[in-house]
């Protein structure tokens, strides 16, 4: 299948406009053009009219008077009418419909002429008075033919007069369908060119628009495809590409953070799996310099609590392993005191002693979330919380159901040093950090602002120098599917 690209289309929509519009336009300017001659024809043969009534008048008059004055009138506007008659078939021959009819005109008129003109010869000939002229046969023979004639081509061009202004109202009539059918036309075109615009170049820019604003606020989710076969449809395609570039992207650097973070607390988690170990090593020697006089209770004793060692060992590595697993996004309803928990594991070792901990929350608070990535903000979090409490101070967390607003909150807050008011608009964005050269990448808030926005959430901070931070984080109970 043929691709039209956009260009092309309004190419083609502009060039079909034009072209309706310029057959409409010549249509009225070809109707218009036509009146205007047949309004002219009209005039003509109105004024021929007059000059054959101006002919018979003089006519009758000398057949009243014998007034050879009136007779040469008449044979002068039979002329006049003939030379206008010819004019008419010269100057209108394409706005006439019957062209046979006129010159049968052409012949009347001449033999009105002949016949006014053979009765002046007569006259002249005679050279005698009003009496001796009526008394002469020729001019009775005249007479008849002379009102014959004069009464046809006086009937005639009345006719035709008549049907031309019949044909001319006729043509009013035609021009205004004309002109209503293109007024009709040109609407259709147009809401035609309201249509293509709209399913063509506006609904693309809108799906563009919203998936450009999606990407804005954080939102990385493809852009629904455009079937329209041109460049639009060529955007949507790369605009997804590079979606999907940047969600590869953004998986690679929120792994590089967790990686980041695991090297942050390798000496903690070293720690915390000593302890057991110790713990474990400790039972086994008493257990094994025991065993020449076994107290088969202390020994059990000690054996169960290797085993506890043991079990507590796992779990610090297996929250280790979850922790550091790339794993696909997933929201699923989880635990917020067991997210605390898996998080305390393995940053606990990290916590400064000259900082309390302060728990607050219930052993059924849950919330809907990606766990990996929420203990990655809650982890980003409490490090950077025990950071800004050098002197020590109180780092505390607390989660809850907001009644009424349908989000599941926590917040993470200290007694630290605070942020300065006008870092608070920065601290989101990528590489900003106040920490020394090697102390931070600056990319740990960052990606806890998207994480949080992944989640359809937000996110708010609230801090005073010397007084301390908290963030707090909204996310829907009702996560969109």
């Amino acid at each position: 299948m043929i691709k039209t690209s956009l260009r092309q289309k309004i190419y083609l929509h502009f060039f079909v406009f034009m072209g309706i519009n310029a057959v409409v336009w010549f249509l009225m300017y070809y109707n218009y053009n036509t009146m205007d001659n047949k309004l002219r024809l009209i005039e003509t043969k109105n004024e021929l009219f007059n000059i054959i009534l101006e002919a018979r008048r003089y006519e009758k008059n000398f057949f009243l008077r014998h007034d050879p004055k009136d007779l040469k009138q008449a044979v002068s506007f039979a002329e006049n009418a003939l030379v206008m008659q010819k004019k008419i078939v010269a100057d209108f021959q394409g706005y006439i419909q019957n062209s046979q009819a006129l010159d049968e005109r052409i012949s009347e008129i001449q033999s009105y002429l002949d016949n006014l003109s053979a009765l002046v010869g007569v006259y002249d000939q005679l050279g005698a008075g009003k009496e001796t002229i009526a008394e002469t046969t020729h001019i009775e023979q005249y007479k008849n033919d002379i009102a014959t004639l004069g009464r046809r081509i006086t009937l005639e061009t009345e006719r035709i007069e008549n049907e031309e202004k019949a044909r001319l109202y006729k043509l009013l009539n035609q021009s205004k369908k004309y002109f209503v059918i293109s007024l009709l036309a040109l609407l259709l075109l147009s809401i035609i060119t309201a249509f293509f615009l709209a399913f063509n170049v506006n609904r693309p820019l809108k799906i563009i628009g919203h998936g450009i604003r999606y990407i804005l606020n954080g939102d990385y989710s493809k852009i629904p495809h455009i079937n329209t076969g041109d460049e639009f449809e060529s955007l949507a395609h790369s605009l997804n590409n590079m979606i999907d570039e940047l969600n590869r992207r953004n998986e690679q650097l929120f792994q590089a953070e967790k990686m980041s973070s695991l090297g942050t607390l390798t000496s903690g988690v070293a720690h915390e799996l000593n302890n057991p170990l110790n713990n474990i090593s400790t039972s086994v020697q008493i257990v094994l310099e025991e065993l020449d006089q076994p107290d088969i209770e202390i020994m059990k004793d000690l054996l169960s609590d290797a085993e506890k060692q043991v079990d507590r060992a796992r779990d610090i590595v297996k929250a280790l392993l979850e922790f550091s697993r790339q794993s696909d996004f997933l929201i699923k309803r989880h635990s917020f005191k067991k997210l605390v928990e898996n998080t305390l594991m393995l940053i606990k070792g990290d916590i400064p002693s000259n900082i309390d901990l302060d728990i607050q929350m219930g052993d059924d608070v849950y919330g809907y979330f990606d766990f990996s990535r929420m203990q990655q903000v809650l982890l980003n979090l409490i490090i950077n919380s025990t950071h800004a409490m050098v002197a020590g101070g109180r780092l505390s967390i607390e989660g809850y159901e907001e009644e009424g607003s349908g989000m599941f909150v926590f917040k993470v807050s200290d007694t630290g040093i605070g942020i300065p008011a006008e870092n608070l608009n920065r601290i989101f964005d990528p590489f900003f950090t106040t920490k020394e050269v090697g102390k931070g990448s600056g990319l740990g808030l960052s990606i806890i602002h998207g994480i949080v926005e992944k989640h359809k959430g937000r996110i708010e901070v609230d801090s005073r120098l010397n007084a301390g931070t908290a963030f707090t984080i909204f996310l829907p109970l009702q996560p969109e599917v």
